[in-house]
């Protein structure tokens, strides 16, 4: 005997919920199918922008902590322009930068551009702008490595040339012309009074 407290006619709860998914089991005309593909191009493409974005970040977030981790160095008198001629400070320095970013960039940092220059003052520091070419692409003709001594005013620029990976998010990211991003760091310091 059959125990149904339910009145007539009426069903329950777990009877509904198997009817529901019983319905999409049993479904064989196409159109779950045809709805998951309409939704999944969308979905991959959100999130693969999603992801782009996220990397870019980090990698931006990693250049500026290593600038700074570099800076203090020199801030500090660890690396001092009088210890090092400018031929090693400039492949010292692109290394001192290049080894940590090299867990979100390509082997050797192809994109990387190094500014390091001494200033009088730091409004001159302030006024040394970014300059880019007429086609929109960084201008590097000027940049140097030049450290300034002890109690000096000294600007370190890094600016890394980023891939944009995914081709949805090619226009929206990209602001140099060959669709890449330029991540940029800068620090601006007076170094410490450290004996010469």
């Amino acid at each position: 005997m059959v125990n149904n407290n339910t009145p007539h006619g009426a069903t329950t709860k777990s009877q509904t919920s198997r009817s529901i998914f019983h319905r999409f089991r049993r479904s064989v005309d196409g159109n779950v199918a045809i709805e998951f593909a309409a939704l999944a191009l969308p979905f991959c493409l959100l999130v693969f922008a999603i992801l782009e974005s996220c990397i870019s970040f980090a990698a931006q977030q990693v250049m500026t902590s290593v600038t700074d981790d570099v800076a203090r160095k020199f801030r500090t008198g660890q690396i001092r322009a009088a210890d090092i001629n400018p031929t090693d400070l400039q492949y010292k320095l692109r290394d001192m930068i290049c080894e940590p970013l090299q867990i979100v960039v390509s082997k050797g940092c192809p994109g990387l551009e190094i500014d390091l220059r001494s200033h009088a003052t730091f409004k001159q520091a302030a006024d040394h702008k970014v300059k880019f070419k007429p086609d929109g692409d960084l201008d590097v003709k000027d940049f140097k490595i030049a450290l300034g001594d002890a109690q000096s005013k000294n600007q370190l620029r890094v600016f890394y040339r980023w891939p944009v990976m995914t081709d949805l998010m090619r226009k929206a990211m990209s602001n140099l012309p060959d669709g890449k991003t330029l991540h940029y760091a800068t620090v601006t310091w007076q170094n410490e009074p450290f004996e010469e």
